[in-house]
């Protein structure tokens, strides 16, 4: 649905996910106050809470459009491969086209959400849990239809080299917002090309 088919509920409860969502990412829900929500829309507290039961739902609300974001990226590239190996790259493709606005942005939600959610929100560390499940999931799945196809080594293993593929990118997202150098997350994808390369059948 577009953004201009929202009734003005809606339009209003996406402008707000819209300009709070970096903020939660940038400062954690703890660090999050609602002068900070109030500031970035502009509305007042009775505007935001009218849409929003609480700071929870607002948070959880964030995470989930911070998320959305990278896996709308990553679908539009790995639908436009056709092959295995294409679909894996699309990862790391994908990751260098955006990498500068995450990082803009705080940093992967997944990571600092992980961390931050763990003993403050439970929703919000499960919902986290599950878009790492997906992920997971959806690597996995390519793996294994390229194995199928003859297109990828048959000994390989499909969940560990999707660990090491969202460990990778993880790890250089956590080094490239901590030290502020991008390097860190441009290794880490030249790492996740090459190990694709590493199972792809010759």
């Amino acid at each position: 649905m577009r953004y201009a088919d929202f009734n003005k509920s809606e339009r209003t409860k996406q402008y707000i996910i819209e300009k709070v969502a970096p903020i939660f990412n940038r400062k954690g829900y703890a660090g999050t106050s609602l002068s900070d929500l109030t500031a970035a829309t502009g509305l007042t507290k009775g505007s935001i809470y009218g849409n929003f039961k609480n700071k929870d739902e607002v948070a959880l609300s964030a995470f989930e459009h911070n998320f959305e974001f990278i896996v709308r990226n990553l679908i539009l590239n790995i639908k436009s491969a056709n092959t295995t190996v294409g679909k894996l790259l699309a990862y790391p493709t994908t990751y260098r086209k955006i990498y500068k606005t995450v990082l803009a942005n705080g940093g992967c939600p997944i990571l600092n959400t992980s961390a931050d959610a763990d003993d403050l929100h439970k929703g919000m560390h499960a919902s986290v849990l599950k878009g790492i499940a997906q992920w997971k999931a959806g690597l996995m799945t390519i793996i294994e239809k390229g194995k199928a196809r003859d297109e990828i080594k048959a000994e390989t293993d499909a969940r560990r080299v999707a660990e090491i593929i969202i460990s990778l990118v993880e790890g250089g997202f956590a080094m490239a917002k901590t030290t502020g150098e991008e390097s860190f997350i441009r290794n880490a994808l030249d790492e996740v090309e090459r190990v694709i390369g590493s199972i792809a059948q010759t």
